[in-house]
């Protein structure tokens, strides 16, 4: 395959330093830049015109890692993005795949599968580690697994924001917001709050925030 330009976008030094190192000894890949945060990746992005980013999802200050991917992907002719990232929560692979990632790999994987997967998501083709793969698919299967919605409204509730606050954040009605956590009370087979996100937490659909 033609050599394929990749950027490098995580918020460590050594990280980057470690990534460029490995791929340098890889054929048909060439590292052209890094960014360590959200806005610099967006900015380089545009200005260097890599095939492929290498994004991670938390990036300190600053926007993260699925905002800048949505940036990205908004660029007149965008490179593709391929999020390499420690965090497998069902809430991180949703948000990153609905903004427009053609692949969600986890750091903790074989060089070789980030080769396969870089060799792929530069095809356009879908790359996921095979434990993302299945907790994608476990999630189709199961009957009470909860939508995307409720699990946006999870991560609010993890953050400790009010029904009022949550309707605001989400745009929807208080009536709503209500009556999604009685169907995630009942899915999550708990009856407060609290409960509903250590449960979700222990289930790795959401992440408590850093």
């Amino acid at each position: 395959m033609n050599t394929v330009k990749l950027m490098i976008v995580d918020d460590h030094t050594v990280v980057r330093a470690g990534l460029r190192a490995l791929l340098g000894s890889e054929p048909g890949v060439e590292v052209v830049a890094e960014a360590s945060n959200g806005e610099d990746a967006v900015r380089q992005a545009g200005l260097v015109r890599p095939d492929l980013v290498l994004m991670d999802l938390q990036l300190g200050e600053g926007i993260d890692g699925v905002e800048a991917t949505r940036r990205i992907l908004e660029l007149p002719e965008p490179p593709r993005v391929l999020v390499l990232t420690t965090y497998d929560s069902d809430a991180d692979i949703a948000r990153a795949i609905e903004v427009g990632a053609v692949g969600y790999l986890l750091k903790a994987g074989p060089p070789d599968e980030l080769f396969r997967g870089i060799e792929t998501a530069a095809r356009g083709e879908t790359a996921l580690s095979p434990r993302v793969a299945s907790r994608l698919m476990n999630r189709m299967r199961e009957p009470t697994a909860l939508s995307t919605r409720e699990i946006e409204i999870l991560e609010l509730l993890a953050k400790g924001l009010s029904n009022r606050q949550i309707a605001k954040d989400l745009f929807i009605s208080e009536a709503t917001v209500k009556t999604h956590l009685v169907h995630i009370f009942g899915k999550l087979g708990v009856e407060t709050r609290t409960g509903a996100v250590a449960a979700a937490v222990e289930r790795r659909l959401i992440r408590m925030s850093d």
